[in-house]
């Protein structure tokens, strides 16, 4: 079976040296212990032991935890020493380390699909029974922010369908998902104004809900909002990769409290 390697100074070389010092790190492993402890676990005198533990603690391999105004004193082992006893530690903090990114991911993902970018808005004129749809230009993934398109494309009537809106913000506009993929009108949602004035400030559209002379003749205002499945499966494969990783720590760790000296 492969064994993780581990480096050793001369000063932990040394104190290795000694059966009796393993036998300390060993009775040390996984706890907090003080001075009557250990030599009750390892049936020796104060004294030796003292002596045995200045050692370990001048290898880096014992930590000793004093508190003002209390009497004991504590030992337990430094990192060093865990690595000593469970040589895959290292190699189990970079896998919980790659689990918890993998969920961050996941979960940035996530929030970028539910929250989705703008890629259009269209407002209807009653007066004029006409309908301009401004597409979404320069679209920045990251942002998740456009700048539109301006004249915008007049299309005649005021109730135009969201499939409609859909198929020409994609034809005209030649929208892709973030990482190029296509994008189907399924995938824009066609909110209308009430709903999506949180994204048309965020915008800086003032416009979007007046005609540009302020006055109300615009009685329907919808905002195009893609929803990339892209997106989605980045942020469904980040966290199975978080499940898997999570599952195969836990095992590890687990499987590694079993000491290897």
């Amino acid at each position: 079976m492969y064994m993780p390697k581990v480096t050793l100074d001369m000063a932990a070389f040394k104190a290795l040296a000694s059966d009796t010092r393993l036998d300390i790190l060993k009775s040390l492993d996984g706890k907090k212990m003080s001075l009557k402890d250990i030599s009750n676990a390892t049936k020796l005198n104060k004294a030796t032991l003292h002596e045995h533990l200045s050692k370990l603690h001048e290898a880096g391999l014992v930590k000793k935890n004093e508190r003002e105004g209390h009497k004991w004193v504590y030992y337990k082992l430094s990192w060093k020493g865990e690595c000593l006893l469970h040589p895959e530690n290292t190699k189990i903090v970079v896998l919980f380390s790659a689990t918890f990114m993998a969920l961050f991911l996941g979960i940035v993902q996530l929030v970028n699909y539910v929250r989705g970018t703008v890629v259009g808005y269209a407002k209807s004129f009653v007066d004029l029974g006409t309908t301009d749809l401004h597409i979404a230009e320069n679209i920045d993934n990251f942002s998740r922010s456009a700048s539109f398109s301006d004249p915008p494309v007049t299309l005649t009537g005021t109730n135009q369908t969201s499939d409609m809106l859909s198929h020409i913000v994609i034809d005209e506009g030649q929208i892709k998902g973030s990482f190029g993929n296509a994008i189907s009108h399924g995938d824009i949602e066609w909110e209308s104004a009430a709903e999506g004035v949180k994204e048309i400030a965020s915008k800086g559209s003032n416009d979007i809900l007046f005609g540009s002379n302020g006055e109300s003749s615009v009685t329907i205002s919808k905002i195009g909002v893609l929803h990339d499945p892209a997106v989605q499966w980045v942020a469904i494969t980040c966290l199975v990769i978080f499940a898997v990783l999570l599952i195969i720590g836990i095992w590890r760790l687990r499987k590694n409290k079993t000491l290897k000296i």
